[in-house]
């Protein structure tokens, strides 16, 4: 941090800031809860005291840098389409410091290879059967590749069945 690097100081700064907003949010939603149930105060403070909703785990955690990094994902296709260049290069380094955070990301070929074998377990033929297969291929895949890659995968794997 002190060696001047403002794009990575600001990149946590805000990813911690959406974990706060994270933690708040699942405070006041279990608050929520309660006052809808009927709990008086005195209830409210012993339910939450008993289990803090705003205490994440790493899940959770992670699940937040997994939408800050889809935000950028969104960001530097719109800049691309844009012809904002500059925008493209400050969004793709911020995606990098955000990855470097999370889990190490599968490679294509290995979502192919899951695709593939649950295509099989399930008895797909075609792309009506997305229905079938992207449930399990999600379970799989999950934390560790990009919705938007596994569909357009799993797509792909389907329209071969039929051609």
């Amino acid at each position: 941090m002190r060696s001047g690097d403002t794009t990575r100081r600001d990149t946590l700064r805000f990813a911690l800031a959406a974990i706060q907003r994270e933690a708040v949010d699942r405070r006041q939603a279990a608050v929520d809860t309660l006052i809808a149930a009927g709990k008086s105060e005195g209830e409210r403070a012993t339910a939450l005291a008993e289990k803090d909703p705003s205490v994440l785990d790493d899940a959770a955690v992670q699940d937040v840098l997994q939408k800050q990094a889809k935000m950028r994902r969104d960001s530097i296709e719109a800049f691309r389409k844009g012809g904002r260049n500059e925008l493209v290069a400050k969004e793709e380094k911020e995606l990098e410091i955000i990855r470097g955070y999370l889990p190490t990301q599968m490679g294509e070929s290995e979502i192919r290879a899951i695709v593939t074998r649950v295509v099989a377990e399930t008895g797909a033929t075609g792309p009506r059967d997305m229905g079938k297969v992207m449930p399990k291929v999600l379970a799989e895949t999950k934390d560790k590749a990009d919705g938007k890659q596994v569909a357009a995968i799993v797509q792909t794997a389907l329209k071969e069945k039929t051609a």
